[in-house]
């Protein structure tokens, strides 16, 4: 299997759905009484978060890929 790089983003934005879906399942089995406007913000502001995380990644390996090539291109 080839090697991949690490992204946290998708790994954060992974997480908070598989929060979000244990707090639904568990709300719907009857063991919690979660209301939707709690479930709702904490997954928009997770996934934001991974977005937001996935922008910087993004920017420190472009920066990272430039510097490498300029520093080849000497």
């Amino acid at each position: 299997m080839r090697r991949h790089e690490f992204q946290p983003g998708r790994l954060l934005a992974g997480l908070v759905l598989l929060v979000a879906g244990v707090l639904y399942l568990l709300d719907a089995a009857g063991e919690t009484d979660l209301a939707w406007w709690v479930i709702v913000p904490m997954t928009m502001g997770g996934l934001s978060l991974a977005a937001l995380l996935g922008l910087i990644t993004y920017a420190v390996r472009r920066d990272r890929r430039d510097r490498i090539s300029a520093s080849s291109d000497q």
